[in-house]
């Protein structure tokens, strides 16, 4: 691409970037930092931290009818916010073409993620060869244009790679975003997500990170995955940060009706 037309490119792309940043950090930034507080919970907390919805759940059995009140015996609190990185994020995205989207939302998801501090994310992106992005995650743009989408697919290398980066199993999520058409080996990739949910990993599998919800994609590998408790399903933007907190909190994902995306 002449230097001329990459820079007009570049300032279109920026300000469709600049847009979806807008429209997406603050629920997400809001989002995933209630998440990260209530995923450190102490039982002896201040007043000001006690969490009285699941404190009041934790001492049902204390009801005293006569006097229509309950008696907390235990309290449950949030855990004070810290400046500490709390958890890991890999992000690992697909780059063949029908994935073309979900390259331009996971990179703005990404720059989001990596500007909060208590998360230390990584981007990754792969066809048949496999591209640590993290450096560039400050840049949206930059990821962009540093993408080549099309090719064959081998997920199994990426995750490969990406298991190699993870020091804190227990505190770490990877997102893997693919249409799951494996062009690598099948049960070495299966291996891999059941290695890494087995030492504590949080795995979530998206079919589409798209306003259209998902595309083809393969079911039997999705299918394959759901038994190992890593479900594969659609998700737009507006879901993403609830499935990350959902991810984050390690509770039930929560899983849209396929039938209602397709």
């Amino acid at each position: 691409m002449p230097e001329t037309t990459r820079e007009t490119a570049r300032a279109v792309v920026r300000k469709v970037v600049d847009d979806l940043e807008k429209r997406l950090a603050t629920r997400t930034r809001a989002t995933l930092t209630g998440a990260l507080d209530r995923s450190s919970r102490v039982n002896r907390p201040r007043h000001r931290d006690i969490d009285w919805d699941r404190t009041i759940r934790a001492n049902l059995k204390n009801y005293l009818p006569e006097y229509g009140t309950i008696v907390p015996e235990r309290l449950v609190g949030y855990g004070r916010a810290s400046q500490s990185v709390k958890k890991d994020v890999v992000l690992c995205i697909d780059q063949s073409g029908s994935m073309a989207a979900s390259v331009v939302y996971a990179s703005v998801f990404g720059a989001v993620l990596a500007s909060m501090r208590s998360i230390n994310t990584r981007l990754v992106v792969f066809d048949t060869a496999v591209v640590d992005l993290t450096d560039q995650l400050d840049d949206p743009v930059d990821v962009l244009f540093g993408t080549q989408l099309g090719g064959g697919t081998d997920i199994n290398r990426a995750l490969a790679y990406c298991q190699s980066q993870i020091t804190r199993p227990a505190d770490t999520v990877v997102v893997l975003i693919s249409d799951l058409y494996e062009g690598g080996i099948r049960d070495e990739m299966l291996k891999r997500v059941a290695a890494m949910k087995a030492s504590g990993v949080q795995f979530v599998a998206l079919l589409a990170l798209s306003d259209e919800g998902a595309p083809a994609y393969d079911r039997e590998h999705a299918a394959a995955l759901a038994a190992l408790g890593a479900p594969a399903f659609a998700c737009t933007p507006d879901l993403f940060p609830e499935v990350m907190a959902a991810a984050i909190e390690k509770r039930p994902l929560p899983i849209p009706d396929m039938a209602t995306l397709q």
